[in-house]
């Protein structure tokens, strides 16, 4: 049963990676369509960062053209490139791709906020608590990167529980943590969704003035 499930997987996996190849060679073809750039087009399409992502993504399928290939089976690796190929025919993710470009400024202003906060509650947390904690005689935290993992865990209002404060400093620390990480993780889902709808807008806006010219 297993032997049945294995080759018919290969089969699937053959015809994907036939039909990306296709893909490739006939977006290659068409280059001159998308580039604009005349007889240059078609040298400058493989370069491009789709190309290099097709490429990639079919480089793992040369293993079973010939033995001659078999250096190539390392790239299988990058067979999850392969899902980005599906990016390019879903509209809705590229104008999520153009929301976070457009709002970039503000994602990585909050992300650098989050990381500063997190090195410092993670100092202060290393400091403050013992090495030993006294209710389970195990160590607190082992080394600076447990606690910078404790901060993470906590800002982002996951807690898995595993790193527990018991000093009172350590606690009021959580209880920041806690409540910041609230504020961080609402104010990008914020604008991100607000930026989204708005570009949903104008993309319906632009639609309808195309149909009324037609």
């Amino acid at each position: 049963m297993f032997v049945e499930e294995n080759d018919a997987f290969r089969i699937i996996e053959q015809v994907t990676v036939g039909i990306f190849i296709i893909d490739y060679l006939l977006r290659w073809i068409t280059a001159d369509y998308r580039l604009n750039k005349g007889k240059w087009s078609f040298v400058l399409y493989p370069i491009t960062v789709w190309a290099i992502i097709d490429m990639l993504s079919i480089l793992p399928a040369l293993s079973v053209l010939g033995r001659g290939f078999k250096i190539f089976r390392i790239t299988r690796l990058l067979r999850i490139l392969r899902l980005f190929k599906f990016i390019r025919y879903s509209n809705k993710i590229q104008v999520l791709g153009k929301v976070i470009n457009k709002e970039k400024g503000v994602l990585l202003t909050v992300l650098g906020i989050a990381v500063f906060y997190v090195f410092l509650t993670a100092l202060i947390m290393f400091n403050a608590e013992p090495h030993i904690n006294p209710l389970t005689g195990n160590a607190t935290f082992e080394d600076f990167f447990d606690a910078l993992y404790w901060a993470t865990v906590t800002l982002t209002t996951v807690g898995y529980g595993d790193m527990i404060p018991v000093t009172d400093i350590g606690r009021f620390v959580s209880m920041l943590s806690s409540l910041f990480g609230v504020a961080v993780i609402a104010l990008p889902s914020g604008v991100i969704t607000a930026s989204y709808l708005e570009e949903l807008r104008n993309a319906k806006n632009d639609n309808s003035i195309e149909r009324k010219d037609e």
